[in-house]
């Protein structure tokens, strides 16, 4: 009987640690969102709401094995939100990516990246700040990897 127990209180402890997760995926809320990708990540600049760069994110998505698909853009994208997010970034923007390669540690590592970027507030648009673009931008030079 004593098992039982046991064996639903971690049941339940697990359902309780993993429940905020999965609310957090469904309640996010963004400034802006690639409605195909579910993220706010997208593949070219914004040029209808000011920003600034807040600095480059770079992701590797492996495969588990040598007969798992190749990543989608989806997992791809979610990837690169994830190091966004970390950055405080409102969104990614210059998204890219390449084709997996096989690796000494990996079946196939495909690697990507973008610009994570924090619109401007309204005080600040007020206040005469300038918003970036990423004409001109270099991400090589302001992280030291390549993208």
């Amino acid at each position: 009987m004593k098992r039982i127990e046991l064996l639903a209180a971690v049941s339940v402890a697990t359902m309780a640690l993993s429940t905020p997760a999965i609310a957090k995926q469904k309640d996010a809320t963004y400034v802006m969102v690639n409605e195909e990708m579910g993220v706010p990540v997208f593949p070219h600049d914004i040029t209808d709401k000011p920003y600034k760069i807040v600095g480059v994110v770079t992701a590797g998505v492996r495969k588990a094995t040598i007969f798992s698909k190749e990543p989608s853009q989806k997992k791809i994208y979610a990837e690169i939100w994830e190091r966004g997010e970390k950055l405080g970034a409102d969104a990614v923007i210059g998204a890219k990516y390449g084709d997996s390669h096989v690796t000494a540690l990996s079946w196939g590592n495909t690697k990507a990246g973008g610009v994570a970027i924090k619109f401007l507030t309204a005080e600040e648009i007020a206040a005469g700040a300038k918003g970036d673009t990423l004409e001109g931008f270099n991400p090589e030079a302001w992280s030291g990897k390549k993208m």
